[in-house]
């Protein structure tokens, strides 16, 4: 693919035109998958089919920022994160290749020339870019250093003991610790560790899923022990775009401005756009924060910064945005008009005051 090739994006009608067809494209190429009596893939039973298709979604959930944003990096590390949890879990991984050049030849045959050929290409150099990578792991995200208390908290965590979870976290507090300090230094470290452990197929979704309540949990049982300081008459409205279900970081960015201060609005995950613009039309904050987990969210980011333009103007507060999708891919920062970003909550309330329109 040629420079200016590469740097092709989707317009508007022939982004919905893709969306249209997605479900088709995971469709046809399903049956392939299928088609030979006495398939290989039969022995996985109904099962096996229906993660196929959810496979196939996520394909296209992930080529999403290559076509509408110029950005391919975020789904070969998909791809490449998804092969090494197939492979933890003896799941051949031979068919993620296969399947993309089948997606191209769906998208090629669907949409019209000139569409059908970016799509195909980006599928194409997505499929290079994983194979190149062969056998090599996904990274996972790389948290704040880590405390020694952060060992003793995933072992509570993971052993589903909220009382000693929250022993680690107050011992931490009585020394002087702030809870933010605690969240970044203790609890973010835990839960990426337990993310990393369930990708290597060493704990289970249970596990996963109860880490993430546990630890909520205690990061409140924190801010009820917490002294607030005294206002400084500032707002800020914090949301997970729309589609974005993980809140835990977004939650300790509202940790984070409500001890320094800020009157805070925490609408939590899978906030809708519309709801998201009428919310900061009428409690007028001074700034948006946006929560994004993966680069296909941006497209919401957009939307939304595109919506409050319209309906506030320059009375349209600033925004900023962060996530997981945002520390990997740090040129998705740029991308959709944010005034800035954070790489984590203290950080997200020091940069408040660059980002924050006087």
């Amino acid at each position: 693919m040629s420079m200016d090739e590469s740097q092709k994006l989707l317009g508007p009608d022939a982004l919905q035109r893709f969306h249209a067809m997605r479900s088709d494209a995971v469709s046809a190429v399903t049956a392939r998958f299928y088609a030979t009596p006495g398939s290989a893939y039969e022995r996985f039973g109904p099962r096996g089919r229906e993660a196929c298709q959810e496979d196939l979604a996520f394909h296209l959930e992930f080529l999403r920022p290559a076509l509408e944003f110029g950005l391919l990096q975020p789904m070969v590390e998909y791809l490449i994160w998804l092969g090494s949890v197939l492979a933890a879990r003896a799941v051949p991984t031979e068919h993620l290749a296969l399947s993309l050049e089948w997606l191209a030849e769906f998208f090629v045959s669907h949409m019209n020339a000139e569409d059908g050929a970016l799509v195909s290409a980006r599928l194409h150099a997505a499929r290079i870019k994983f194979l190149n990578a062969g056998s090599t792991p996904a990274q996972p995200p790389v948290p704040p250093d880590a405390w020694p208390e952060t060992a003793e908290f995933e072992a509570a965590l993971l052993a589903g003991n909220q009382r000693e979870a929250l022993s680690v976290l107050t011992r931490c507090l009585d020394r002087g610790h702030s809870l933010v300090q605690a969240e970044l230094h203790i609890i973010q470290p835990a839960l990426y560790h337990i993310g990393a452990q369930w990708q290597a197929n060493q704990v289970s979704v249970a596990q996963e899923h109860m880490a993430t309540a546990i630890a909520q949990s205690v990061m409140t049982v924190g801010l009820l022990r917490s002294v607030l300081p005294a206002p400084v008459n500032k707002r800020v409205l914090l949301a997970c775009v729309e589609g974005n279900n993980h809140t835990v970081g977004l939650r300790m960015v509202a940790d984070a401005f409500e001890l320094a201060g800020w009157d805070v609005q925490y609408l939590g995950a899978n906030v809708p756009t519309v709801a998201l613009v009428k919310q900061a039309a009428e409690w007028k904050p001074d700034l948006v924060g946006l929560s994004v987990s993966f680069a296909q969210q941006m497209s919401a980011v957009r939307a939304a910064i595109t919506q409050l333009d319209e309906r506030l103007g320059d009375a349209r507060p600033a925004v900023m945005i962060g996530g997981l999708a945002i520390n990997r891919f740090r040129p998705l920062a740029g991308v959709a008009g944010a005034d800035g970003y954070s790489e984590d909550a203290q950080a997200a309330v020091d940069n408040a005051g660059q980002v924050v329109r006087k």
